[in-house]
C-alpha cells in the first residue's frame, strides 16, 4: 500500500459569494499594526498545498509561480490550479491582496510560491512533499508553509526539512488536528513535531485552546484556527476551522517579521535568529506548554512594551501621579 501524506483534517463551515473585511484571525494577531511599516513586499512564502485558484481576485497578484508535482491535470507540471479548496484558503490568509474588496491577508504584499503537492482529493504522496520542499529551496523561497501531515516519521522527508532550515528558509507546519482537549496524551503528525519546524497548533476566536488541536512537547506557538474567513474556489470565499488554518496566520506574520527585523540589524538574519524574533512576538493565553508553546503569535507586542518602557511616556505617566 502507497503511503500518503494528506490535508490535515478541516472543517468547511459556511461558503459566501461576496465579502469586503479584514478576517477576525488577521486582526487577533495585529496584522493591520504592523501594515504601515511592512505588508511583506520582497518576501516569498512557499505554499505547500492543494495548489492554489489562480484566478481568483484577492490572490492573482500575489502569485509569482508555481508548480505541480501530483497526478492532476496528467501530472502537467504547470498546472497547479486547485481543485480542493484548502491550498486556496492558506494562500488567502497568507496573503490576498488589500483591494478594498474580499478578504485581507496577514502579508497582504507578500509573494505567494504555489507548490501542489496533495491532489484534489487533498491527499499526496510523500515523495511529492519531499520535491516540494527541495522546489522551494532552489527557488529561495523565505518561508515554506505547510498545512499537512501523516503519521509516518520518514527520513527522507525530515532530512529534506534539515536541508530547507539549514538553507535559513522558515518552515512553518501545521501542529495536526487529532487533540482531545487534554494536555497529558500526546498526539503527533508529521511534519509538524519535528524540531526543526515551527509547528503550529489553533484557538478559537476567543482564545481559547482548540480541542482538536494536537498536544506535544513541539508545538511552539498558536494562531487562530476556528471559523475562519479566507479565499476559496471560483473566486468565492468560505469559513473552515483546524490547526491548517492556524498555520498559514503564523506564516504571514513572519514575512512581515521578517522584513522589519531585516531591517532593523541592517542584515540578514539567520533562520535560528528569526525564530527568536517570532517568540518574542508571542503572549501566553494561560494554556498548558503543550497546547499552545510560547503563546499566540501577537505581532505588536514589541510596539506596546516599547510604549510601556519609553522615558517619555514613563515621565508622562508620573506627572499624572
Amino acid at each position: 500500500m502507497e503511503r500518503q501524506v494528506h490535508v490535515i483534517p478541516f472543517q468547511v463551515l459556511e461558503k459566501i459569494e461576496q465579502v469586503n473585511e479584514i478576517p477576525t484571525g488577521v486582526e487577533m494577531i495585529q496584522a493591520p499594526k504592523i501594515w504601515d511599516q511592512t505588508k511583506g513586499k520582497g518576501i516569498t512564502v512557499a505554499i505547500l498545498d492543494t495548489g492554489c485558484d489562480i484566478t481568483h481576485p484577492d490572490l492573482k497578484e500575489r502569485i509569482v509561480g508555481g508548480i505541480n508535482f501530483t497526478n492532476d491535470d496528467g501530472g502537467k507540471t504547470d498546472a497547479y490550479m486547485d481543485y480542493n479548496g484548502h491550498g486556496t484558503h492558506v494562500a488567502g490568509t497568507i496573503a490576498a491582496t488589500k483591494n478594498n474588496n474580499g478578504v485581507v491577508g496577514v502579508a497582504p504584499e507578500a509573494n505567494l510560491l504555489i507548490i501542489k503537492v496533495l491532489d484534489k482529493r487533498g491527499s499526496g504522496q510523500y515523495d511529492w512533499i519531499i520535491n516540494g520542499i527541495n522546489y522551494a529551496v532552489e527557488q529561495k523561497a523565505d518561508i515554506i508553509s505547510m498545512s499537512l501531515g501523516g503519521p509516518e516519521n520518514l527520513p527522507a522527508l525530515h532530512e529534506a526539512i534539515q536541508k530547507a532550515v539549514a538553507a535559513n528558509i522558515l518552515v512553518i507546519c501545521a501542529a495536526g488536528n487529532e487533540g482531545d482537549g487534554v494536555d497529558s496524551t500526546d498526539e503527533f503528525d508529521y511534519p509538524g513535531c519535528y524540531n526543526e519546524v515551527i509547528s503550529v497548533g489553533a484557538i478559537d476566536l476567543e482564545r481559547h485552546s482548540s480541542n482538536f488541536s494536537n498536544s506535544n512537547n513541539e508545538v511552539d506557538l498558536v494562531g487562530p484556527g476556528e471559523k475562519i474567513l479566507s479565499t476559496y474556489l471560483n473566486g468565492t470565499y468560505a469559513t473552515l476551522s483546524g490547526t491548517s488554518m492556524a498555520t498559514p496566520h503564523v506564516a504571514g506574520a513572519m514575512a512581515l517579521i521578517k522584513v522589519l527585523v531585516n531591517a532593523s540589524f541592517e542584515r540578514n538574519l539567520t533562520e535560528r535568529e528569526l525564530y527568536a524574533q517570532l517568540i518574542k512576538r508571542t503572549v501566553p493565553l494561560g494554556n498548558s506548554p503543550k497546547l499552545e508553546g510560547n503563546g499566540l503569535v501577537y505581532l505588536s507586542v514589541m510596539d506596546e512594551l516599547f510604549e510601556v518602557f519609553n522615558p517619555k511616556f514613563v515621565a508622562k505617566l508620573l506627572s499624572h501621579l
